[in-house]
């Protein structure tokens, strides 16, 4: 079951940047900014749970700079 939280956690990410690579997603754009946010913070929760503290650096970062952004987005709507 973990594995399958954690490929749902990458393949949230993954969305986001395939799809802003194909040009169909503004990076900027919320849809962007909430699955980067949902996956990161999925796989940030999973590094907490296993202590595995690099993967928790860079996923914690990765959901506030992600969320921090989504907000930013939210509140100029």
């Amino acid at each position: 079951m973990d594995q399958v939280i954690q490929l749902v956690g990458a393949v949230l990410i993954l969305t986001a940047f395939v799809r802003s690579q194909q040009g169909h997603m503004a990076t900027d754009s919320t849809r962007y900014l909430a699955l980067n946010t949902a996956g990161a913070a999925i796989l940030a929760i999973v590094a907490l749970v296993h202590g595995d503290l690099g993967f928790l650096l860079l996923e914690g970062t990765w959901t506030f700079v992600s969320a921090t952004g989504l907000l930013r987005e939210i509140s100029h709507r």
